[in-house]
């Protein structure tokens, strides 16, 4: 009998989780079916933004064609959201009225925006009533209405200073429209980048075109425009920004509201232990946006490192690869009679070839590197960028007999929108800062990864920024990660473009690079024209 896999959600961490569950499904060992609310299938939220700019298609987006799945054996439901979860019947209670059952059940449920508590817009976050001209960009209508602004060379306001609002402001303001970035802080990204690469970044964004109001707190919008629409931003000060679109960007929350309605436990997320299995409940896991990594016993070793959400693609692709592989032996078993159906069991109470096979542990998450991808305007921030040069007593604190002292390295060129911080223990990078330094950057990022010693001098690697490094050596390396998304290396990409790739689509459908948030796509470029400089050559 088929193992019954429901995964509810169908987003880009859904459809990666059931391509990789494919197998099972050719083989008979199981029936997937998948719900998702919306009308088409997964596609890539990351890049919505380029959609509303006019830099790419919906079809480019997609990331799992329906009716391909539906050929293979997929129980594909589309538009159809899910009403609650039946635990003691292990079913899902569904909205067109069927009630599918489940051997296993997966919550890919990622997260929903954060409306802000502003007059004139309702907070509900389950059921959010955004009024005509205020967008939180997060699906293909929504794309829609920005491209509509922008095409028409219209005024644009984004409320927020994280990543996707600045990537949405810069690519706005590049095509045409005005654009505002209001926020309430000293700078932007106040929760990544320290104050002298946030004083840069501001002047960066200010020299492509975008406005930038800082400490600005927000506290209403007005509906003065044509049908009662959009018409300006209301500050605590008593002033208004004017514009005929408000893109919303403050942050997401995951979804949670199904899993506590069936009485699972949550914390940020929905709780999960380090093989991705809700609290006290062997038959429901949670990965991506909405799984917060955390095991019942706080002693557990694999769970050291674990901790909420990372809002990134990259980490809920790898969990969606690792909890098919889990599945699909979970389901072998079954199959051969070590599970009885109906009994679940811990990987490591069963006598199952599942211990001598010795699955891996789901891999540790690195800590996460921030990227601003735009044309005109380079920043990378990862690790703790807190600490000066010269603060002492944040640079000591916290030392243990042994160990070596932070130090940091600084360089500021303010007129030309250059900055980069290196913090250090040991040599070794805990965190670090660079704007508009891109080869630099990505050194740094490379060495961050890797755990690497940076050299004794530091300047070499602002060097590789200088005119005589136009082919600097981070990007020569053929063994780096190009894709951090979907984890790819420059060799990989090489050896797809020498079998006929001659396009990043092309590549991404053979490799999977660049279907992330796409700031590889750049290298992607680069790699296929240097093949084919060096084809033409020879």
């Amino acid at each position: 009998m088929s193992e019954r896999i429901v995964v509810v959600g169908f987003g880009p961490v859904a459809a990666r989780l059931i391509d990789e569950l494919l197998p099972a499904v050719r083989s008979g060992l199981a029936h997937v079916t998948v719900v998702g609310e919306e009308d088409d299938a997964a596609y890539n939220r990351v890049m919505v933004a380029d959609l509303g700019v006019g830099r790419t298609t919906a079809s480019a987006l997609a990331l799992a064609d329906a009716a391909a799945l539906i050929a293979e054996g997929v129980d594909v439901r589309l538009g159809t959201r899910v009403r609650r979860v039946d635990r003691a019947r292990q079913q899902v209670v569904l909205t067109d009225g069927t009630s599918p059952g489940y051997d296993r059940l997966v919550f890919a449920t990622g997260s929903r925006p954060v409306i802000p508590n502003l007059t004139g817009l309702n907070p509900d976050p389950s059921a959010p009533v955004l009024p005509t001209g205020v967008t939180a960009l997060r699906d293909l209508r929504d794309a829609k209405v920005l491209l509509e602004a922008v095409s028409g060379g219209k005024r644009v306001v984004v409320l927020g200073g994280g990543v996707l609002g600045l990537e949405t402001a810069l690519a706005a303001a590049e095509e045409g429209a005005t654009v505002t970035v209001v926020h309430n802080g000293t700078h932007p990204l106040g929760r990544n980048i320290d104050r002298g690469g946030g004083a840069v970044l501001a002047a960066g964004l200010r020299s492509c075109g975008v406005r930038v109001a800082a400490n600005a707190r927000s506290t209403g919008i007005e509906h003065n425009g044509p049908d009662g629409a959009f018409s300006a931003l209301l500050l605590d000060d008593g002033s208004a920004i004017d514009g005929d679109l408000l893109v919303l960007s403050c942050g997401v929350r995951p979804r949670t509201e199904l899993a506590k309605g069936c009485g699972l436990s949550t914390g940020v997320g929905i709780l999960v232990d380090h093989k991705l299995r809700a609290h006290h409940e062997q038959h429901i896991f949670a990965i991506g946006d909405c799984a917060e990594v955390r095991c019942p016993d706080s002693s557990c070793v694999e769970c050291r490192h674990a901790g909420g959400p990372s809002g990134l693609i990259g980490p809920g692709w790898r969990q969606a690869e690792w909890l098919a592989e889990y599945l699909t032996l979970l389901a072998e078993d079954s199959a051969e009679g070590i599970l009885p159906d109906g009994v679940s069991a811990d990987l490591r109470d069963t006598g199952s070839h599942l211990l001598a096979n010795a699955l891996p542990e789901l891999p540790a998450e690195k800590p996460g590197v921030v990227i601003l991808k735009a044309r005109g305007l380079n920043m990378a921030v990862a690790g703790d960028n807190s600490a000066e040069p010269w603060d002492e007593e944040v640079l000591t604190s916290g030392a243990v007999t042994g160990r070596p002292r932070r130090q940091i390295a600084q360089w500021a060129d303010p007129e030309h929108g250059r900055y980069v911080k290196m913090t250090t223990r040991g040599g070794v990078l805990e965190g670090l800062v660079s704007v508009g330094m891109p080869r630099t950057a990505a050194e740094l990022v490379q060495l961050f990864e890797r755990g690497d010693e940076l050299p004794a001098d530091r300047s070499l690697l602002l060097r590789l920024d200088g005119p005589d490094q136009l082919a600097a050596a981070a990007n020569n390396d053929p063994a780096r990660t190009v894709c951090r998304c979907a984890g790819v290396s420059g060799t990989k990409i090489q050896d797809a473009v020498e079998h006929g790739c001659s396009t990043v689509a092309e590549v991404s459908g053979a490799t999977r690079a660049g279907t992330g948030c796409g700031g590889c796509h750049s290298d992607i470029k680069e790699i296929i024209e240097k093949h084919f400089q060096a084809a033409a050559a020879a």
